[in-house]
């Protein structure tokens, strides 16, 4: 396994990172296709003699299952200090006024509530979910340095906003003295690239370690072009239908020139997808959800495969402009 800062940080973190999304409790929360525990479990156990150091999950999945599973996991199988663990705080997790958000009182309430399901003392990396355009950002901003101070965070990070916003947010974060944002997890595959204009070269300037979600776009660039949805999860994926349906005629011709690369190189399309955004400068480590054993294999594999220069300006040459999703 290769492991490189995150950021400018010291920070050491697997150049694969475990999306812990599909490890919860089908029962709680929105996505009735997660894995529950035991179904879980080996994914995160075989990450950990893969040598993947990093997992990702965040306070909404399947209502803080999924952080309880992974915290369990992580105390069975290796020891607290030896990985990195993110999570994020934004979504609703009560029905009241502040059970979501970023306010003081929220963030101070979830944070704690995460140390609990999660096992553990501290968060490696705490992350802002979404932007929160009900709070001022210097409270969320002050908010988040004081919990980084108090020591329940080793580090922040934030998650899919407009570059604007971010570079906002990283001023403040300077002018005040507060703990800054070392890392930003956003859209970025070869389906959606609109980050590619101001995201990432901010993100290169400030130093700031790129943790891309969805590097897969949901599973349409690991197989030929379809239609209809593929699986149980595609078939009830509002959000997913949201990010891509609306480009389907531009994104058909990027699933079939990643097809082509892939048989010229006679590797997994999941590998060469993987494998150019690996590839790209800054990304510090794609976030990679599995369900199947094959689709972690699949991650780790992509780590040796090395993309020539001409077979990259052949999967990126179809793309069209995006509309800026929803979610940014």
């Amino acid at each position: 396994m290769e492991y490189r800062n995150l950021g400018r940080t010291g920070l050491k973190v697997s150049r694969i990172a475990l999306g812990c999304m599909s490890y919860g409790d089908p029962t709680r929360g929105n996505h009735s296709w997660v894995m529950n525990e035991d179904e879980g479990r080996p994914f995160i156990r075989k990450a950990l003699e893969a040598g993947i150091n990093f997992f990702d999950t965040a306070n909404v999945y399947s209502d803080g299952a999924s952080e309880e599973v992974l915290g369990r996991a992580i105390r069975d199988f290796t020891t607290r200090e030896a990985v990195v663990i993110a999570t994020k705080v934004y979504g609703p997790m009560r029905p009241d006024a502040n059970g979501h958000g970023l306010s003081r009182k929220a963030i101070f309430a979830e944070i704690d509530a995460s140390l609990r399901r999660l096992g553990t003392d501290y968060i490696d990396l705490y992350q802002i979910h979404r932007w929160d355009y009900e709070t001022p950002i210097e409270e969320t901003l002050e908010a988040l340095s004081d919990v980084v101070r108090v020591g329940k965070a080793r580090y922040l990070g934030a998650s899919s906003m407009h570059a604007w916003q971010f570079m906002k947010a990283l001023g403040l974060q300077r002018q005040h003295g507060w703990a800054p944002f070392v890392s930003m997890q956003n859209h970025l595959n070869l389906l959606y690239r609109e980050e590619e204009r101001e995201m990432l070269p901010l993100c290169r300037s400030e130093g700031v370690g790129i943790v891309p979600w969805s590097p897969l776009a949901r599973g349409r660039l690991t197989r030929p072009w379809q239609d209809e949805p593929a699986t149980a999860r595609a078939a009830t994926d509002e959000v997913g239908k949201g990010f891509y349906d609306k480009a389907k005629d531009a994104d058909r011709l990027v699933v079939q020139r990643v097809g082509e690369v892939a048989e010229r190189l006679g590797a997994p399309r999941a590998q060469v997808a993987l494998a150019w955004l690996l590839q790209k400068e800054g990304v510090s480590a794609p976030l990679v959800g599995a369900t199947k054993m094959a689709q972690l294999d699949d991650a780790l594999a992509a780590l040796q495969l090395k993309l020539p220069d001409d077979e990259i300006a052949s999967l990126e040459e179809p793309y069209a402009p995006h509309q800026v999703s929803a979610f940014v």
